[in-house]
């Protein structure tokens, strides 16, 4: 897809090499950006970012790869919020002398970038509306499918992975994950903490899931 293009095929002069720092917001959803980014190295969070927290994460981005190609190649806004999750050092083309680029090509090839960004584009707005879903349900899900029955009768969830990993698994931020289970024990449908927790309501999670 066109998030894979190799940078050479612009004029690599032309690209403003700059590093970022950490926790750098390099897109914004709804927001067109100025300028064709390059990741060269570090690694970048896509999502939903929201008051300064990536409440849902739809992925990584490792260098090197284009960021926003697509969008760019199209001159619409961002489908997702980005933000360095480390150092990273970009090369960022003008927006408008990337389609420029783009315009100087073979029309075949015009054609054959336009139907793959467009694709692109559909792909991660369909993961970003089922990123939409409720976190509490999607974290309700995950309960049910890994509960285990007890001699007591008692369902019990053993968290056999770090709470990130469980989270990234959910397509949220694992400070998400942890708040929703905080959440679900105030209404008292799952107790314990740490890495053993017991299901205290389980039509509750249930009906949770099924909305």
């Amino acid at each position: 897809m066109i998030g894979m293009v190799n940078v050479e095929f612009l004029d690599p002069t032309s690209a403003e090499q700059i590093v970022l720092p950490l926790a750098t917001v390099l897109s914004s959803r709804g927001v067109a950006s100025a300028w064709a980014v390059h990741l060269d190295a570090g690694r970048v969070v896509l999502g939903v970012q929201h008051l300064n927290e990536m409440v849902h994460q739809l992925g990584n981005a490792v260098g090197p790869v284009w960021l926003n190609a697509s969008e760019v190649a199209l001159n619409l806004g961002a489908v997702v919020d980005m933000v360095a999750q480390t150092e990273v050092r970009v090369r960022r083309i003008p927006a408008a002398k990337f389609r420029q680029s783009l315009t100087e090509l073979p029309q075949a090839a015009r054609w054959v970038i336009r139907d793959m960004a467009t694709a692109h584009r559909q792909q991660v707005e369909l993961s970003v509306s089922r990123l939409a879903l409720d976190a509490d349900a999607r974290c309700a899900e995950w309960l049910l499918q890994h509960a285990q029955p007890e001699a007591q009768g008692q369902l019990s969830v053993t968290l056999q992975q770090p709470k990130r990993m469980i989270a990234a698994q959910r397509g949220i931020a694992p400070e998400t994950f942890s708040r929703v289970l905080q959440h679900l024990r105030l209404q008292g449908l799952i107790s314990g903490s740490g890495r053993q927790l017991w299901v205290m309501d389980l039509v509750g999670l249930q009906k949770m899931v099924s909305g």
